[in-house]
């Protein structure tokens, strides 16, 4: 039997209940992947997968690479292109078992993290998206870490930078888990740590491999840095800093995550035979010491909870609860969190969300909508006149909107759309024969400042009463272009909302 240096045995994975709860996931996000339709970002995603390059204003390339992928394989397919999260998320529900086990936790402390996980992890992994990707590769890092802390297998060293180097292709996020692992390692005396090769050596692959997204951020001034402004800015208007630990810990997995994030983390910072680990837990308090001080978004620390929960299930396991968890009903628990699932995820019919007012965050809400947007501005473009249309552009003063006109205004006749949004707006411009746009947003005055005459002509509208990102957005028409578009351009982009 294996030693490890908490518990002092490694005991066998729980493989039969642990397989079962990660096919349960797994089914369950393949059940609902096509019942609303592509969530804006998703559409933004194949749209740069189109436009594939080593980087985007917005990440790296990887979501976009894998978007062409899923969508070149099965074209038109939501369920295929999330496969690669389903997978995703399934296999975590493995590897958070693999983090409790590694730990000594026996079954029931397994059971119990990999619950936690599956009652999370799916609220992110319903979509491909960075926060899907993100706290996986996160949580693979720590996992591989707590790993070579019990076996000094140089090799998993050497794995986590090959894994750091995916993850910094997916958000640059990572580099915060990185920079607070050195300086905990170092403060909390784990210096072995930083003295193996392996980890140096892993850290120069993920260098590497960056240097081409690197290159892309130096040619293009930097949009990373604007992006991060633009965020910090968006999360002032929502509340910032004073949010931000309530909305984090919330994401730490609802009621039964974030208790048993909350005693692990307790655990990790004052008990002694844990003091060998004592540096994870400094290692979160840093990067949410980061992510509030820089204003990020409070999800940014998701791939922390997993070690935080196996931590904490350890411990009941181990520690003083020892004697008395086993009388408590924990699944009840564990149940009512399971409702957030019904919440968060396209379970129940579109129609109850007809009627109910605006909300910042409706992720459900956003995958409602976009052939029916397709489909206004078509109707408007094919109204003009066929000269008129010789020369007149689509634009979108949002990147989802032209996402979505990309994606489904071929088969309707419509040429390829602009925004000068964020990632998009690198996407190009329109030609220099086009001295007029059809234009889905509210900037009039914008498009005063540029166009001789800007009149409303349509309105886009599901027709599902549903109040998401674009419901009730005009249609404008825009003409008479005051100044090239090699000048005009410039001036329209805009990396806010």
């Amino acid at each position: 039997m294996t030693v490890s240096p908490v518990t002092g045995v490694k005991p066998a994975l729980a493989t039969r209940p642990v397989l079962l709860l990660a096919a349960a996931v797994g089914g369950l996000l393949l059940a609902v992947s096509g019942r609303y339709g592509y969530f804006g970002d998703e559409l933004y995603f194949v749209a740069a997968g189109r436009h594939l390059d080593w980087g985007y204003a917005d990440q790296p390339p990887l979501l976009p690479l894998l978007a062409l992928l899923m969508d070149t394989l099965w074209p038109g397919s939501v369920v295929a292109l999330r496969l690669p999260a389903t997978i995703l998320t399934a296999v975590g529900v493995v590897v958070a078992a693999q983090l409790a086990r590694e730990l000594g936790g026996r079954r029931r402390a397994q059971l119990l993290t990999a619950g936690a996980y599956a009652l999370w992890a799916p609220l992110y992994g319903h979509l491909l998206a960075t926060s899907t990707v993100d706290p996986f590769l996160w949580m693979l890092i720590l996992w591989l870490v707590v790993r070579w802390q019990r076996t000094r297998a140089d090799r998993l060293l050497l794995l986590a930078g090959v894994v750091t180097a995916v993850a910094l292709q997916a958000k640059h996020l990572v580099i915060a888990l990185l920079a607070a692992l050195v300086i905990s390692a170092f403060l909390a005396g784990r210096r072995d740590l930083l003295t193996r090769p392996a980890l140096w050596a892993g850290a120069g692959i993920a260098a590497v491999t960056s240097v081409p997204n690197l290159l892309w951020q130096i040619d293009n001034d930097w949009p990373l840095l604007q992006m991060s402004a633009t965020v910090s800015t968006e999360m002032e208007i929502t509340g910032g800093r004073l949010t931000f630990l309530p909305l984090a810990l919330t994401g730490l997995g609802g009621l039964a995550g974030l208790a048993l994030a909350l005693y692990g983390l307790w655990n990790l910072l004052r008990a002694k035979e844990l003091r060998p680990y004592r540096y994870l837990g400094w290692a979160f308090l840093i990067v949410v010491t980061v992510f509030l001080v820089s204003n990020g978004r409070p999800y940014y620390i998701a791939g922390f909870a997993p070690v935080l929960w196996a931590f904490g299930a350890v411990r009941m396991q181990d520690g003083e609860p020892s004697r008395w968890w086993r009388w408590i009903p924990t699944w009840p628990v564990y149940a009512v969190t399971s409702l957030t699932l019904v919440v968060g995820l396209p379970i129940l019919p579109m129609s109850v969300h007809a009627g109910l007012p605006r909300q910042v965050i409706a992720f459900q809400r956003d995958e409602i909508g976009w052939p029916q947007l397709a489909d206004d501005v078509a109707a408007v473009y094919h109204a003009l006149p066929p000269e008129t249309r010789e020369h007149t552009a689509l634009m979108s003063q949002g990147y989802w909107a032209a996402s979505a006109l990309d994606f489904y205004g071929p088969e309707r006749g419509l040429p390829r759309a602009y925004s000068p949004h964020r990632g998009y707006w690198y996407f190009g411009r329109p030609g220099d024969g086009v001295d007029s746009v059809v234009y889905v947003g509210e900037d009039v005055e914008r498009l005063r400042e540029h166009f001789t005459s800007v009149r409303r002509v349509g309105t886009v509208d599901n027709g599902l009463n549903i109040n998401n990102a674009l419901q009730g957005k005009p249609i404008l028409f825009a003409e008479g272009l005051r100044e090239p578009w090699s000048q005009t351009w410039p001036e329209l982009r805009r990396m806010a909302n």
